[in-house]
Order: C-alpha cells, then sequence, then structure tokens
C-alpha cells in the first residue's frame, strides 16, 4: 500500500501536481488539474505509446498551453511516442512534426507538418486549410518564456 502511495505521489509530481491530489475527487479539481491527473494515470503504465484525443479541447489558453508544454516535455523526457488527435490546427501545427489529415474516418493525406501545411496535396486538406484561420506561429512559441509585461504609468500614452 505504501509503495502504491509513492509511486502515486510520484506520478503526480511528474505532471505537475502535489501528492495530496492523490486523495481528491476529481470534482475538486479544474480542467487542467483533471488533465494532468488523467495524464499521469496514464504514465502509471509506463507507455511508450499514448493516444492523446481532444487533450486540450475543453480548456481555457492559458491552461492549453500548460498542458502542451507538458506534453511536449514528458514526451522528451520519457520517450514517448504520442498521437495528439485534435480539430484544433493550429494547435497540429505547432505541436506535431507529422499529420494525418482524414476525411471521413479515411486517411487522404500524411506527411510532415510543414509540408502538408504549406503545400497540401489533396483537395479536402486544401478546402480545411482555407477554411480554418490559422495564425502566423513562430517557430518554437512553445518553447518561450511568456513575455514580461511592464505596467505603465496611469495617464501615459501606449
Amino acid at each position: 500500500r505504501r509503495d502504491q502511495r509513492e509511486r502515486a505521489a510520484a506520478l503526480l509530481h511528474l505532471v505537475g501536481l502535489p501528492a495530496e491530489f492523490a486523495d481528491r475527487y476529481p470534482n475538486e479539481l479544474s480542467g487542467g488539474q483533471r488533465q494532468r491527473a488523467g495524464i499521469a494515470r496514464a504514465l502509471a503504465l509506463e507507455p511508450d505509446f499514448i493516444v492523446a484525443d481532444e487533450i486540450v479541447s475543453g480548456l481555457d489558453v492559458s491552461t492549453q498551453a500548460h498542458i502542451l508544454l507538458l506534453l511536449k516535455e514528458l514526451r522528451a523526457r520519457l520517450g514517448l511516442t504520442m498521437v495528439f488527435i485534435s480539430h484544433d490546427l493550429s494547435l497540429v501545427r505547432v505541436l506535431c512534426d507529422d499529420v494525418a489529415i482524414l476525411n471521413q474516418g479515411e486517411v487522404v493525406e500524411y506527411g510532415p507538418v510543414a509540408r502538408v501545411f504549406s503545400a497540401p496535396q489533396h483537395d479536402y486538406t486544401r478546402q480545411l486549410l482555407a477554411a480554418i484561420p490559422l495564425p502566423d506561429v513562430e517557430p518554437g512559441w512553445l518553447d518561450d518564456s511568456p513575455p514580461v509585461v511592464t505596467p505603465q504609468p496611469q495617464g501615459s500614452a501606449a
């Protein structure tokens, strides 16, 4: 029993949660905390491969960024292979190495993200990319720390 609690504490720590969270119910956690707890549960099996299906879709943008950073860190630290399933192509664009575009359950295009997004080969991929606004994302934005915002004195023009 003690070994199980220690293992749970180590997994919670790995995903950025305190050990006390092992005793909490899901309704006592925020959305981001629940996602982290779910990731810890998946890691308990010591997988080489994880499927992350819409893992950040219900989270606010700030929490999404934290979870994506966590996934990226875990992937590198643990040598994981990860399939990231998402309808949010801007997230796919910055998080993934390769992308598979599905149409009605069939892969219609597959390749490196940079190539598929810059020169799509399939008509469905072109339509999909044209229909969804994709911001110009700086490479490595997920690696950068957030900018420091200095407050402007009241009454001054910014």
